[in-house]
């Protein structure tokens, strides 16, 4: 806000020469202000320290010299550092324009070509910092300032970044950073390189293209759950951008996007072109090709050797789901940290469960004793009772997620999915229902092939089925099939529906049936 001058003697003048202004920003140690530099004419930022932060002074000059190491374009400059009320204070060059947050938070996303254009500043800045061996962090739209004249991206708050030498900034019992914005290999508590960093990149560009993370979800835990376990399937909004999101967003470091990549595929993006991926490298885990739990995404688009990086390493779920379990002890530190609220996510359309699913921490279902084999397969299957007021077979070790007012449960090997949703009855009704979703279906499943919708009967009441092809969440694991059904009791439609690689379509169309024939209301 603007200074309103109630101080005696006018606004503030620190360091003999800073008149302090309005209030730019602020974040979890400090407090950026506009300010006018009297001896040079200009305006300038300053960051000053908030009294109540617990803040220690000496990261202001941590931060300094963490900055002073990297001078590039894209990188903010600190002109200065001076003594406020006994504490340091950083006197910045002033980006006049606003952060990236600032833009969303407004309504405002960008094109493909625009996010390319971002992407390749952010990531020369990066490029900059890590040739100096300094890592940021912290990369999100908040710390990315847009200059109104020229469109320039400037990386800024470096208060958390790593420099070689010095001390490492840490808090007792806190992790640093941002989670929706936090790469997976520093939620589980491993080293964290370069890398980590352009993963940050990669969601922050899913951001600037879609108007939020893909991470955000309703809680710290499902956030943390969503990094480290759910499907990473980048919204369609990002045509040509979406080959090198999903390599930034590759799970396992080693497979991760590089750098010089990365420049590649978006300078082809940013001319408004298709940019070519390397070709992906399959995930081998015991000898056996990998089953996808979440936990890698061997087929991102733009996969493969990283200019001589080790070979891939498998990520499973019990290593995800311990990860989970430790982080959720920092849940009140994170809540405390993040200065960018998360907000809801919109439910998708019926049958498919991709990356916008929120995870539940822990799944609030009741399984039955025993594990009742389906018939047909050799899988097993378990009978859970769901707090959303119902009962039916799912996979044995299933994983529960929602996504708005669908519930999803997911076998451990992340190939087959179950999925229930419950609403009032609509105008059309259920045979209304499935042909919406047969004329939405090739923008919200690529590759959408061999449906049919027909109308059929339930135990008697109205229902319609729908079945359909579509190419699947990852090329490793190919394309895949979906079973559903809708039918309408009373005001209430109920919607279950099965999916499954399609090389295991005798397994899903048993477990179809199987899954309907359980599905009960329990009125909970």
């Amino acid at each position: 806000m603007a200074y309103d001058g109630s101080e005696q003697g006018g606004p503030e003048l620190i360091g003999g020469r800073y008149r302090l202004g309005e209030r730019l920003g602020q974040g979890g140690m400090g407090v950026v202000r506009r300010a006018t530099d009297e001896l040079l004419g200009r305006q300038v930022a300053v960051k000053t320290l908030a009294l109540d932060s617990g803040a220690d002074p000496a990261d202001a000059l941590r931060e300094a010299r963490v900055v002073a190491q990297v001078r590039h374009p894209h990188v903010i400059v600190v002109h200065d550092v001076v003594e406020h009320e006994g504490r340091p204070a950083l006197v910045m060059e002033l980006v006049d324009g606003g952060s990236l947050a600032d833009r969303l938070a407004a309504g405002q996303v960008f094109s493909p070509r625009e996010t390319a254009r971002l992407g390749l500043d952010l990531l020369d800045a990066l490029t900059a910092a890590h040739a100096r061996a300094v890592l940021h962090r912290d990369v999100k739209p908040a710390n990315v300032l847009l200059e109104k004249d020229s469109g320039r991206a400037v990386l800024t708050d470096f208060g958390i970044a790593s420099l070689p030498g010095a001390t490492t900034l840490s808090r007792t019992g806190a992790f640093i950073g941002t989670p929706e914005y936090t790469a997976p290999e520093r939620m589980r508590g491993g080293d964290a390189g370069p890398a980590s960093d352009l993963w940050s990149l990669g969601a922050v560009l899913c951001a600037a293209a879609t108007g939020t993370s893909p991470f955000r979800r309703d809680s710290i835990g499902a956030v943390l759950h969503a990094i480290v376990y759910e499907e990473i399937r980048p919204s369609a909004a990002m045509g040509p951008l979406v080959p090198v999101v999903r390599g930034l967003l590759e799970r396992d470091p080693e497979r991760r996007l590089g750098a010089a990549e990365a420049r590649r595929m978006l300078a082809a993006c940013a001319a408004g072109e298709a940019p070519t991926a390397v070709a992906p490298v399959p995930t081998v885990r015991d000898g056996a090709p990998p089953a996808v739990p979440g936990g890698t995404l061997p087929d991102t688009a733009s996969g493969g050797p990283r200019g001589g990086r080790r070979g891939p390493r498998a990520l499973p779920f019990v290593t995800a789901a311990v990860a989970v379990c430790a982080a959720a002890a920092t849940v009140a530190v994170l809540l405390a940290m993040q200065d960018e609220p998360p907000a809801g996510t919109a439910a998708g359309a019926a049958g498919t469960a991709g990356a916008g699913s929120t995870a539940t921490s822990a799944p609030p279902s009741t399984p039955a004793p025993g594990r009742t084999p389906v018939s047909g397969t050799d899988a097993a299957s378990r009978e859970v009772t769901d707090e959303r007021g119902f009962s039916l077979l799912v996979p044995a070790g299933a994983i529960r997620t929602t996504d708005g007012e669908r519930v999803i449960y997911t076998s451990p090997d992340g190939a087959v999915r179950v999925g229930v949703r419950i609403r009032p009855v609509p105008p059309g009704g259920a045979i209304g229902v499935m042909r919406a979703s047969d004329e939405d279906g090739p923008r919200s499943n690529p590759g959408y092939r061999g449906a049919t919708v027909e109308e059929t009967t339930r135990r008697g009441l109205p229902a319609a089925r729908w079945e359909f092809t579509w190419d699947g969440f990852t090329r490793a694991e190919g394309a895949r099939h979906t079973f559903d059904i809708a039918w309408e009791e009373g005001e209430t439609l109920y919607d279950v529906w099965v999916s499954a690689p399609v090389g295991r379509l005798d397994e899903a169309r048993s477990r179809f049936g199987a899954t309907v024939e359980s599905f009960r209301p329990t009125g909970g």
